[in-house]
């Protein structure tokens, strides 16, 4: 059974980078940087990887994906992640914080988040690395007079390029439905506060509908009621707690809002099929 520290290490842009946007070109021979990544972590920041060759396995909050030849990866902050092999890869990322990103491009990332690896045709693909071989020129040249100008407006450039790839993937119709505007904003809402609110009546005072209208949208749209999906949340983050780190099941209740821990282990056993800490030892061993 490996060890794992009290709390989910987590990877911030001012201490790794120093930076609101770094850019970086690496390949399998780069060790350091591959034990670094290998354990199971969270950052503060978007990352977008494109990988030019090779074959990459990796695991995004407990699915895991093998990626082989040319594709696009996108990892949202404070998803888990971890690599767990790497061969004859040639990879190169854009590391860049909220602050640095168009709004316009949070809109669709918290959109289509959580997604796939994406594999791309040869000539999108061919537009997405020669647009990231500028902003890695544009991200050597820090003499420019006007740098950080230049730095930011082509990554988010590239961001909205590879941005735009996933929401072809994910939503191609031309425009949103009431519905589905409702439970976009439903959903943006829970990330930000599912440990602090658990009623989907409040959800719905936040967004200025009533209850039923919530539900409405939200089933119509994926098929599962307001409360499914706060469950859902809720035990997300609890699996990323007992798998990466130390608490005890009663921590990771309260860290989760629940001062009733056992009703948040029943919560727990029925949602999963099993308790919390048989996840545990399943998931060590």
């Amino acid at each position: 059974m490996r060890k794992s520290p009290n709390s989910i290490p987590l990877n911030t842009m001012a201490d790794t980078f120093g930076t609101g946007i770094f850019l970086e070109t690496a390949s399998s021979e780069d060790m350091g940087l591959y034990r670094q990544a290998n354990e199971a972590h969270r950052d503060d920041y978007h990352l977008f990887c494109v990988q030019e060759e090779g074959t990459t396995t990796f695991e995004i909050d407990f699915q895991r994906y093998q990626v082989a030849g040319a594709a696009v990866i996108y990892i949202q902050p404070n998803q888990v992640h971890r690599v767990i092999g790497i061969e004859k890869v040639s990879f190169r990322v854009l590391i860049i914080n909220q602050d640095n990103l168009h709004p316009a491009i949070l809109d669709i990332l918290q959109e289509i988040a959580p997604v796939k690896p994406l594999k791309l045709d040869a000539a999108t693909f061919s537009l997405i690395s020669e647009s990231l071989s500028l902003c890695i020129q544009f991200f050597q040249r820090k003499q420019e007079p006007l740098y950080r100008v230049i730095l930011k407006e082509s990554c988010n450039a590239l961001a909205a390029l590879i941005s735009s790839q996933y929401l072809a993937h994910a939503n191609p119709s031309e425009s949103l439905t009431r519905f589905e505007r409702i439970t976009k904003a439903f959903k943006n809402l829970l990330e930000s506060n599912f440990a602090i609110i658990k009623r989907p009546s409040d959800y719905a005072k936040k967004l200025s509908v009533s209850t039923s209208y919530l539900n409405e949208c939200v089933k119509k749209t994926t098929g599962q009621p307001v409360s499914y999906h706060i469950q859902q949340r809720l035990i997300l983050e609890a699996k990323r707690l007992l798998y990466h780190s130390q608490k005890s099941v009663k921590e990771i209740a309260f860290e989760l809002g629940y001062d009733d821990y056992a009703y948040f282990s029943r919560l727990f056993t029925r949602t999963v099929g099993m308790t919390a800490l048989s996840f545990r030892k399943k998931n060590r061993d």
